[in-house]
């Protein structure tokens, strides 16, 4: 894409550089370990667009370098902060030319679904060659567990593929030999996230909007043990929470409803009873007077 259009889709439909800068420090509880547990902090960030983790990385004291083809985006986003610093090309072959164990973290941020999935497995084995032990393989995408990101939202993109489904993403990184991996699910609702119920709207498009894969190569026991707090926590929606919330939900209307007939019948019945009664036939002149003395008054009032 040429006259820096993916630049401006991204402003339109991503955010702003500041919004996805926000959201990127999901990850710190992630690699801030890694400044302990690594004697090098190298990091490359494949697919770099308009530099919002790269200058997240510098920032927290990485030597973090990004690759993007759409150079139109790198002039005008990233080299207009200093000191990040970025190359045009292509993400495998510069991925193919960096030498083994020698980074820290490998990232991309919505890349996987530009990808056909054999480039896909590649761009995986090759990060795996190219970590140091312990280091972090990061993969973010859009979720298509949320049907409105699926069936829509999905394809503002005319270069996106095919949805990645999180299951299928994390087994790839564990096929190709990462230790352990984590499904992290973002950007959700705060209200919804702590929400006891959901709605048919919500389930159709309160999942998690976008995931990453977070997946780490072996390393000893000591600086696995780094990481273990932030691979413990679970993390956004799935679509399983909503739609269980809005089955209880139905559930729980469901049983009102029925609690109400059945007040409403026990009611009727008891009226029923009551007219069959003794003091309802003792009582039966005393309404039929009454209903005359009504009739009498209103066609005097007519």
């Amino acid at each position: 894409m040429t006259d820096n259009f993916y630049r401006a889709l991204e402003d339109k439909f991503r955010g702003s550089r500041e919004l996805i800068k926000e959201r990127l420090e999901v990850y710190l509880p992630f690699i801030l370990p890694i400044r302990d547990a690594l004697p090098e902090v190298f990091a490359i960030d494949l697919g770099c667009g308009r530099g919002e983790w790269l200058e997240l990385l510098a920032s927290n004291g990485f030597d973090a370098q990004g690759v993007d083809l759409d150079d139109a985006m790198l002039l005008s986003a990233c080299q207009a902060f200093d000191g990040l610093t970025v190359h045009t090309g292509d993400v495998l072959e510069f991925l193919q030319a960096t030498p083994d164990n020698s980074q820290a973290i490998v990232s991309g941020f919505h890349i996987a679904e530009h990808l056909p999935f054999a480039q896909l497995q590649h761009l995986v084995r090759e990060a795996l060659r190219v970590l140091m032990p312990g280091g972090l393989l990061i993969l973010e995408t859009p979720n298509p567990e949320n049907f409105r990101v699926a069936t829509l939202s999905f394809y503002y993109d005319p270069t996106h593929l095919n949805p990645l489904p999180p299951d299928l993403l994390s087994f790839l990184t564990e096929f190709t030999g990462f230790k352990r991996n984590k499904v992290i699910r973002l950007q959700e609702s705060e209200q919804l996230r702590t929400s006891l119920s959901a709605s048919l709207d919500e389930v159709l498009g309160g999942v998690s909007p976008d995931y990453a894969v977070v997946a780490q190569k072996g390393s000893d026991a000591a600086t696995m043990a780094l990481f273990d707090q932030p691979f413990a926590k679970e993390y956004g929606l799935d679509a399983s929470i909503l739609v269980e919330r809005f089955d209880r939900a139905l559930r729980e209307h469901n049983d009102i409803k029925v609690e109400m007939l059945a007040a409403l019948a026990e009611a009727r019945a008891e009226i029923a009873a009551f007219k069959t009664s003794t003091s309802w036939r003792i009582t039966a002149p005393l309404r039929a007077t009454s209903r005359m003395l009504r009739w009498f008054f209103l066609r005097r009032s007519c």
